[in-house]
Parts: structure tokens; sequence; C-alpha cells
């Protein structure tokens, strides 16, 4: 059996990109495809941006039992992982496809986002499972890294982004040992990594703020925006001070780690 360390440079060996620098070409000026129009017409889509441990997966999860919502799979280069003894399934976590295949996709517009992440794989949303949701009525809702998000509020601005916030700082903090053994240095870069999405997301101004403490609320309130509900300015107010303030105790704690 690999050891951890091994293993991680064994999964970095298996996803290095043979064609980074044609992906780094394509994505520098990327453009959709103009069929994108006709396409975005009447596609309801929600993306759910946040934190390490924010809760994210186990909300879609609640909404998608609804039968009202579609979830989009995106697409990636990178090799099938196994998770707790269980492989990963082609068209469930990803869609796993070849650097060739997906930078001709790329060049043709295909996508309606792309990112290279950390220099060994590409993933993206394909417009092929925005069509696949618009033609099951439901609305289109994915989890996404908080770097994708800007690529598609310009391309499609009436996108709905939710950004979820933790309750508070110690159960977030709680939240995240709760995922199991974690290396210090790693928690330490999710800590980080975390401080930098909250200051981000605060930065921008299409984001609605939910706070996930009790899920079944958080659930239904998510569910009343993704069909019309407009968000409470108050609230979001109020949101946006306590991402502030757990901003400022991370910030506290990493001086100490």
């Amino acid at each position: 059996m690999l050891s951890r360390r091994c293993y991680f440079w064994y999964n970095c060996s298996m996803n290095q990109l043979k064609y980074l620098t044609e992906f780094r070409s394509v994505l520098k000026n990327y453009r959709v495809s103009n069929q994108k129009e006709e396409l975005f017409s009447g596609l309801d889509l929600v993306l759910l941006a946040g934190a390490s441990s924010s809760g994210r997966n186990t909300i879609i999860r609640q909404l998608l039992k609804t039968e009202k919502y579609k979830f989009i799979v995106s697409d990636t280069t990178r090799t099938p992982r196994v998770n707790d003894g269980k492989p990963e399934q082609n068209g469930v976590e990803y869609w796993f496809r070849s650097e060739t295949d997906m930078l001709k996709d790329l060049q043709a517009g295909e996508y309606l986002e792309a990112a290279i992440i950390h220099n060994q794989q590409v993933s993206g949303i394909s417009l092929r499972e925005l069509e696949k949701s618009k033609k099951s009525g439901k609305v289109a809702i994915t989890d996404i890294e908080i770097v994708g998000v800007n690529s598609i509020m310009q391309a499609k601005p009436n996108t709905l982004a939710i950004f979820v916030v933790p309750p508070s700082f110690d159960e977030w903090y709680k939240r995240i040992n709760a995922r199991g053994q974690m290396d210090p240095t790693e928690r330490k870069r999710r800590l980080q990594t975390s401080l930098n999405e909250f200051n981000s997301a605060l930065d921008q101004p299409y984001y609605v703020f939910v706070v996930n403490d009790k899920l079944s609320d958080t659930v239904a309130e998510i569910d009343k925006l993704a069909f019309g509900k407009e968000p409470d300015l108050a609230a979001q107010a109020k949101n946006r001070e306590l991402i502030k303030q757990i901003c400022a105790e991370t910030a506290n704690y990493l001086k100490t780690i």
C-alpha cells in the first residue's frame, strides 16, 4: 500500500497535463460559442460557492430529492480516484475526458467555464450538460469553486450565485475537523484558502449569502431563492458582517499555528 506522501506524488504524476501550454493559450481569452444565447434563454442556473466544509454538497443532495433540480456534472482531465474505498464513476462525480477531447471542445467554445487546477488538470462545465438540464425542465445546479463563478456571471449574468456561510468560526472549525484526520499543514492551507475565498466573495456584488446553520432551513431558503424570492437586504447585510467576523477570527487563529 502506498504511503500518504507517495500516494500524493503518484496522483500528481498521473495527472500531469501533456498539453498545458495549449490549455493556457485557449483559456487566456476564452469565449463561449455563439450558441450560448439560445441555450441560456429559459435556462435557470444556480451556483453554490463556499469555503471548505461549508456544506454545499449536503445542501445539493437535499435539493435534488425534491426532483426540481438537475445536477451539473463537470468535465475533468484527471483520472478517477478512489474515495473511501469507492471508485469515482463517469457521469456521477465527473465526466472523465481525455486532454485532446477537452482541448478540442474548449477551442470550439463548448464550455461555460473551465480552469487549469494546480497545473495538473483542467475542469469545467460543458454546454452539453446545460443542454441536458434545459431539456429536463429542471433548475440546473452545481457546486463550484469561487474562481469559476466570475467567468459564469460574465457569460450568463442572470445566474443565481449563492455563497454558503458557516454560522460561526467555532462551528465551522468543528465541521472541518469532523471530516476526519487531517495533516496540520493541510488544515492550515484550507483555512488560508477559505479566508481568501471569504474576502473575495465580499468584493463581488452578485453573491447572495446564505448561512448554513440548520440544514432544513438552509435548503428551504435556497429553494425559495432559486424560484424567484428576492434576497432580504437586511439579512444580506447581517450575513456580510458575519463573514467579516469569521475572517477576523480565522486570521487571528492562523497567527497561532
